[in-house]
């Protein structure tokens, strides 16, 4: 059996491939970390990610490409703001995901998702 702190690090592994000036959503990072389903437990290990490992949750969106903080959170604008600054387009606390998303290819899912 997996315990917890085993699928924290396979979560917070997979969001460190993220590239720069791109995004994934929770189910994708579940699922590339061999945790399908799990979106929920990816948005919790985010929370919980230790502050030396930085990871690069702001790359971290919901399904449809919107920021899962409330809109006009300080949350929220720290996100888009660190999105902004990769040079992805923010609207409306959105993202457009088909413009922006990770779409690892074979090599990457081969080589740097390697658990």
């Amino acid at each position: 059996m997996v315990n917890a702190s085993s699928k924290y690090n396979k979560i917070w592994l997979t969001v460190q491939c993220i590239p720069f000036g791109t995004v994934a959503t929770y189910g994708q990072i579940a699922d590339l970390a061999g945790l399908p389903g799990s979106a929920r437990l990816v948005g919790k290990a985010l929370g919980l990610a230790p502050k030396n490992l930085k990871v690069n949750w702001h790359r971290v969106l919901r399904s449809n490409g919107q920021i899962a903080f409330p809109s006009g959170s300080s949350d929220a604008d720290t996100q888009r703001d660190l999105l902004l600054e990769e040079n992805v387009a923010v609207i409306n606390y959105r993202v457009n995901l088909k413009v922006f998303q990770w779409q690892p290819n074979l090599t990457e899912m081969l080589i740097k998702l390697r658990f």
